[in-house]
């Protein structure tokens, strides 16, 4: 009989609300200053009751006469400090100061009218009312705005905030407000908070989550820690992953400064904070030194990196900035976006759109000598594995010749310094795309022989994250349609960098070079990518397990199917960034020399032209051959050639056919 009195007792309560929340402002006014009219009535004949141990004061006409004039007063005080403009529902503690007016001036008014003869009302009495009013009428109010929160906080999910610093209150603040998440409690690492209460939320230490999941209905963890750097980022997260519970995370301090994002702009936590390191402080003269009043050129200037690096590029203030790119959509994205940043940056900076193939060696030497560039980085190139495993010649066309191009355009035209975006996959390839880097840092080096004016220099590193093509944004794409998540082998493992710090760390390597080096990028510890695709899916409070492996795990116990779908063409289980062993340092702590194996010029360039008279002729198997006889310790991953036309077609007839058009390009 209790649960059925108390629900129907809810079921009323819940009416109730629904009816005051649909009336109109003015019945609402109305309905608090009754309300506020009765309180401080009650108050009033509490206090006098009180003071006086007798009711006999209702007789006394002066007695109301000067409660009456003093309420009024009180009332207009409320209404003018905006109390009757406030949404219940969002009271703050704000609230307070406009109520503190209003009895003030009730005690002021009661005190100023009794002076003028006996009224009979002590002159404890006023004071005793102010007290009462204050405590009741900001008492009520409260009480009501939970009754209102009621509903709405039972439909919201119960969370933890990571983080009892300003942005864990200002968090708090809007939860309450939000419809989505109702904050159940905090967790802090810091001693000095642990057992408190902040804004009704006990503050827990980090080692009492997983008690803290049991004792309590939690669904997710919010971070809201966003001054910490990535390592310690990190370790928190390591911690939560544990837990099996949804994991978000408010923006980013510099996000939040720069007006990009509010703090209740929750969102999933990114790749880049689960392997992101605390950055090394760049040198300031490196980063200015080939591109400050200069003119810069980009190719590939709408890519993943080249477009980054038109960015940082930007900040550096150059007189020009080149950008170079085959895209018409790539090209018009990048080009309006670093015109509004340049705005916004408030530079002289001239920002140059170049449609155009790096293959096409006249359209290069005619910009660069139109626009008389002192810098190039180098950044055009095929370089997803299976597509150019699949397009053997043009593969071999962008990412050789093109280069091939552009290094020469770079030596006619006088240009300073030219930087080779390469890759860990040009060492010891099993793929082409691979075998096609490493002979571009051959071009470099063995233009680097001449001693042709230009400083050529090579930059080595891993895949970067959230780049396009990446297994990163397609894990994360997997977990909210639902799964699987596709993973090509257990044991594969790659490196990983940020965008910006890969682009930051070339630009400086750059400025170092004396001719020919070739510089790695300390890509810190290879992730393996199985246990990145677990990591994440965790992190989305879901719980994966494995199909097409000895450890399946138990799917009716289980959220999201994590599969191996088989090494692709060409792809390594893991991935090098050395030919050798003989790494030397730098003056920047992540950027490393090595001596590798080079060619000299007239060699490479008799190596080059049979290459190019095979890929006219579209003779892969004698392009393969090629590849395997240079000093590029190509080792194919499959004796089947990929190349998707080689392999639906009849390769003789297609020889016929191109042989008979006399196809052939000089190099």
């Amino acid at each position: 009989m209790e649960i059925v009195a108390i629900a129907r007792l809810g079921h009323l309560m819940n009416r109730l609300v629904k009816l005051l929340a649909g009336t109109n402002r003015p019945a609402k006014i109305a309905i608090q200053v009754a309300a506020d009219s009765v309180v401080l009535l009650g108050c009033f004949t509490f206090a006098m009751a009180i003071r006086l141990e007798s009711v006999a004061f209702a007789n006394n006409l002066k007695v109301w006469l000067v409660f009456a004039l003093s309420a009024a007063a009180a009332l207009a005080t409320f209404g003018l400090s905006g109390l009757y403009r406030t949404l219940v529902r969002f009271l703050t503690g704000r609230i307070i100061v406009a109520i503190g007016r209003g009895v003030a001036v009730l005690a002021f008014a009661m005190l100023l009218l009794n002076a003028f003869g006996d009224r009979g009302i002590p002159r404890s009495v006023p004071i005793m009312t102010a007290t009462f009013a204050l405590l009741s009428i900001g008492g009520f109010r409260f009480l009501v705005r939970q009754i209102f929160r009621g509903p709405l906080q039972l439909s919201k999910r119960p969370v933890a905030i990571y983080g009892a610093g300003e942005a864990g209150l200002e968090l708090l603040n809007s939860l309450f407000h939000g419809r989505d998440y109702s904050p159940i409690a905090f967790i802090d690492d810091d001693p000095r908070l642990q057992g408190l209460i902040i804004g009704g939320c006990r503050v827990y230490a980090p080692n009492e989550l997983t008690q803290l999941k049991i004792s309590m209905p939690l669904d997710a963890i919010l971070l809201a820690v966003p001054n910490i750097g990535p390592a310690r980022r990190r370790e928190i997260l390591s911690h939560l992953e544990m837990l099996d519970l949804e994991v978000k995370t408010i923006p980013s301090l510099s996000d939040i400064i720069a007006g990009k994002a509010k703090i209740s702009q929750l969102r999933h936590v990114t790749p880049e904070e689960l392997l992101g390191r605390d950055p090394v402080p760049p040198d300031e003269q490196l980063l200015g030194q080939s591109i400050t009043r200069k003119v810069v050129m980009v190719t590939g200037a709408g890519g993943s990196i080249g477009s980054e690096l038109c960015r940082q590029i930007l900040d550096q203030d150059p007189l020009a900035l080149v950008l170079y790119e085959i895209s018409e959509l790539a090209l018009y994205s990048i080009e309006g976006e670093l015109s509004e940043a340049g705005k916004r940056l408030g530079t002289s900076t001239k920002i140059i759109p170049i449609l155009g193939s790096v293959q096409d060696e006249a359209r290069l030497g005619s910009v660069m000598k139109a626009f008389k560039v002192e810098t190039i980085y180098h950044a055009a190139a095929y370089k997803h594995v299976p597509i150019v495993e699949e397009n053997v010649v043009e593969g071999i066309r962008n990412n050789v010749f093109g280069t091939l191009a552009a290094a020469r355009s770079a030596h006619e035209n006088r240009v300073e310094r030219f930087i080779l975006i390469s890759t860990d996959k040009a060492v010891r390839p099993t793929n082409v795309m691979g075998a096609t880097k490493r002979i571009a840092e051959l071009i470099c080096q063995g233009l680097a022989q001449q001693d042709t004016g230009t400083i050529y220099s090579m930059v080595r590193f891993g895949n970067v994250l959230g780049s396009s093509g990446s297994v990163i944004p397609r894990f994360a794409a997997q977990i909210e349609s639902g799964g699987p998540v596709t993973v090509t082998h257990p044991e594969i493992t790659r490196y990983f960098m940020t965008i910006p710090e890969a682009s930051q760390l070339v630009i400086q390597a750059g400025a170092m070079a004396q001719g020919g080096d070739v510089f790695i990028l300390d890509m810190g510890n290879p992730v393996k990518i199985a246990d990145l695709a677990v990591t994440m899916v965790k992190l989305h409070g879901l719980k994966p397990y494995f199909v097409n492996h000895a450890s399946e795990g138990n799917p009716e116990d289980a959220d999201i199917a994590i599969n191996f779908t088989g090494l692709r063409k060409g792809e390594k289980l893991y991935e090098e960034l050395l030919l050798g062993n003989d790494p030397e340092s730098t003056e920047h702590p992540r950027i490393f020399t090595a001596s590798e194996v080079s060619l000299p010029l007239s060699d490479l360039m008799e190596k080059l032209e049979l290459l190019q008279n095979a890929c006219s002729k579209f003779d892969l198997s004698e392009v393969r051959a090629i590849l395997e006889k240079m000093p590029l310790h190509y080792m194919p991953a499959d004796d089947k050639i990929g190349d998707l036309t080689w392999a639906t077609s009849d390769a003789a007839l297609t020889l016929e056919c191109l042989a008979s058009t006399g196809a052939k390009t000089a190099i």
